[in-house]
């Protein structure tokens, strides 16, 4: 399995707030890059910061990556022309769409090794970069959530360069987790869920409360 990069983006933080508004700062408004070639640290592509940094980058979430099959549909259902890099990726890939990949699926790209560790969860600030209130919602209910790789290896990447898949040890798809953690009312599938050592701990959080719920309501 190859996944081509078709473009890529980094971004600084910025006050993304409407007039009058509290203050909102973000990078999620990501300038497309031109270079051929970039490094990729532990914690992300050269360039790149992040104004929440307990919500958004780090080791886990070194980054952030789009399907660019999505945006059509987006484009159809919102009846407006999202741009790449619209979600807040760092990188917008073809032929990686969430319920093709997994977590845990390590990929060698260029020098660098990375590996899937969650999905990308919709916060509010994608709602309030484009005006739609709802679209966190649509993100959820769609599973289109794009999700994020850590750095097992840090190095220079190249965009020409795809994400060629190197080891695949589980059977948990992207997909799969935002659907157990969205509209999954079996138990089961949580704990199983949670097993997955690949699964961020961040991630297996959301789980473990959604798993006390649904253990007290039944």
């Amino acid at each position: 399995m190859n996944i081509r990069v078709m473009e890529w983006f980094t971004g600084k933080p910025e006050d993304i707030s409407a007039e009058k508004e509290k203050p909102v700062f973000s990078a999620i408004n990501k300038t497309k890059r031109s270079e051929e070639s970039l490094y990729l640290s532990k914690t992300g592509l050269e360039g790149d910061e992040q104004a929440d940094k307990k919500s958004h980058g780090g080791p886990e979430k070194a980054v952030c990556v789009y399907p660019w099959e999505h945006y059509a549909y987006w484009n159809r259902t919102l009846e407006e022309a999202l741009p790449h890099g619209g979600f807040g990726e760092n990188i917008t890939v073809q032929n990686g769409v969430e319920e093709d990949v997994m977590i845990g699926d390590v990929f060698r790209w260029g020098e660098a090794v990375v590996e899937i560790s969650q999905p990308r969860e919709p916060c509010y600030k994608i709602a309030k970069r484009h005006g739609i209130k709802k679209l966190p919602l649509y993100v959820r209910e769609t599973s289109y959530s794009g999700y994020y790789l850590r750095v097992r290896q840090a190095g220079n990447v190249e965009k020409r360069q795809p994400l060629h898949l190197e080891t695949r040890t589980t059977s948990l798809s992207v997909a799969g987790v935002n659907r157990i953690t969205y509209h999954s009312e079996d138990p089961a599938e949580v704990e199983e869920a949670l097993e997955c050592a690949a699964l961020s701990e961040e991630w297996k959080k959301s789980l473990h409360k959604k798993l006390n719920k649904l253990k007290n309501k039944h």
